[in-house]
């Protein structure tokens, strides 16, 4: 159902050090998954600089927020 770049997650990095680490772990966790053959193909998440963008942080919209405490969600969504 949900599919499509506007569902990627993006890590937003402050420094190069930061940068690296989440290069880092992306890489590390691809190659963990391929060597389980676990997944769908490489990880999408996107890595950015945070001075590229005016704002970092955006609340979701008033239909999101506290989603799963909302009637109905649990049959859509299993995370606990």
């Amino acid at each position: 159902n949900d599919r499509g770049t506007m569902y990627r997650s993006a890590l937003y990095y402050f420094d190069d050090d930061q940068r690296r680490l989440f290069e880092a772990s992306k890489a590390a966790y691809n190659e963990a998954l391929a060597t389980a053959g676990k997944g769908w193909g490489a990880i999408t998440t996107e890595i950015w600089a945070a001075t590229d963008y005016d704002e970092v942080f955006y609340y979701a919209e008033d239909y999101h927020q506290q989603y799963l405490a909302k009637p109905g969600s649990r049959p859509y969504c299993s995370a606990q």
